[in-house]
């Protein structure tokens, strides 16, 4: 299976100049956890998530350092967690690195990359635009497709046969 087989087509997508609360919103209005956000060319230029939305000065959340480890970590970072908790627009505090995918990425080297990257979801584009995302959502619904079309059983010997070839397939 490839990312065109599983991913969602139509992608809720957000502009870097979109509030907080816009975007807060259609998260919440489309039960999403993650939101593209895109030019008006359809290229990807960040991506918003939920965990960039945790730490905000609105519910008190923002990160509260001791005067130590202040200095530890340096007036660069400070800067950039205000920042992140004070910002009103999405192209103050989108992730821009992105990691994405092709239509033609194998479900295999989609799994790997979320682990490696330790992300959630993928835009997937084809030719500099976005033409769909997969989430681990996604990879769930197509695990349960292909549970229900496998056939569980069938007679001792059945079962046997198809236990003997698993074992030949593994190293």
């Amino acid at each position: 299976m490839k990312a065109a087989d599983v991913m969602t087509r139509q992608v809720v997508t957000v502009t870097p100049d979109a509030t907080i609360e816009e975007a807060a919103r259609l998260m919440l209005h489309h039960r999403i956890s993650g939101l593209p956000v895109t030019g008006t060319d359809g290229a990807v230029l960040g991506i918003l998530t939920e965990g960039d939305l945790l730490r905000r000065a609105e519910t008190g959340t923002e990160k509260q350092r001791t005067r130590w480890i202040a200095l530890i970590v340096g007036p660069d970072r400070l800067a950039q967690e205000y920042v992140d908790a004070h910002a009103r627009n999405l192209g103050e505090i989108m992730t821009e690195r992105v990691f994405s995918v092709t239509p033609d990425t194998s479900l295999s080297d989609i799994v790997a990359l979320m682990e490696a990257k330790h992300v959630k979801r993928l835009p997937v584009i084809e030719q500099g635009r976005l033409v769909g995302i997969l989430s681990r959502a996604n990879l769930m619904a197509a695990l349960v497709e292909l549970l229900s079309e496998k056939p569980v059983g069938g007679s001792d010997a059945e079962i046997r046969r198809q236990s003997l070839a698993e074992i030949d397939r593994q190293p």
